[in-house]
């Protein structure tokens, strides 16, 4: 065996080492990062405010595990729409066996171990009446510290005039909103806002010849409510 095959070798040897030291070094930082109880759980907790008891999120094999291993049985069995976002999937569920037009949203991301459950929210809301209010929504904002698709505005339509919704800021102008019908006269909607909106925002529906027929001004980022066609309505308590 020559000289120069040998240093060959020993470079390969030495590559090979590299290779295998810097892999393990990732998969360990993967590890701690993201296992329960790890350091994302920890900036989760601590950006809710829970800065003794630490979250420790499970691991799932799909979104929808993700979601029910973390929420056990308190999660809402039916998922009606699926929407990818960067780093992740937003999973709109319903419960058919309340009383009442109810929606949560949940936000999970896809990471190196599997879906990881990140932050979600919902509504219920009970009226007196059997025909539903025109547009029910929910805000939820942004989690400071943490990375996810909020600030975003959600809920349902159920006056078939209105056919398109917007969000508009001060700061960023009018936001579109997606719309899935997920009923006979059952539209989800949904809009994901930029880091930069500020409140207060507006809801808008205009009808098929673009006149605006509904609107909603909130200044709560938590807010959640209902309204009809017309003037703007106060929201739900």
């Amino acid at each position: 065996m020559t000289q120069q095959t040998k240093r060959s070798r020993m470079m390969m040897f030495t590559l090979l080492a590299v290779i295998l030291l810097s892999a393990t070094i990732f998969f360990a930082a993967i590890f701690m990062i993201e296992s329960p109880g790890g350091i994302a759980d920890r900036r989760l907790s601590e950006a809710v405010g829970m800065n003794e008891d630490f979250l420790k999120i499970p691991i799932g094999k799909t979104p929808e595990a993700a979601v029910e291993q973390f929420r056990g049985g308190s999660s809402s069995p039916y998922v009606i729409h699926q929407e990818p976002v960067d780093e992740g999937m937003l999973l709109f569920k319903t419960s058919t066996r309340q009383e009442s037009t109810n929606l949560q949203v949940e936000y999970v991301r896809n990471t190196w171990l599997g879906w990881k459950w990140v932050w979600g929210g919902g509504f219920s809301n009970s009226e007196a009446s059997d025909k539903p209010s025109a547009v029910h929504y929910m805000s939820l904002p942004e989690l400071k510290g943490v990375s996810t698709p909020f600030p975003m505005l959600f809920g349902y339509v159920f006056d078939p005039s209105i056919v398109r919704i917007t969000v508009e800021t001060m700061k960023d102008g009018s936001n579109e909103a997606k719309q899935i019908k997920v009923g006979p006269d059952e539209h989800l909607w949904f809009v994901l806002l930029p880091s930069s909106a500020d409140m207060p925002y507006e809801i808008k529906g205009y009808d098929e010849s673009g006149e605006q027929i509904a609107s909603k001004m909130i200044d709560d980022p938590n807010d959640s409510g209902i309204f009809d066609l017309g003037t703007t309505a106060s929201s739900a308590p």
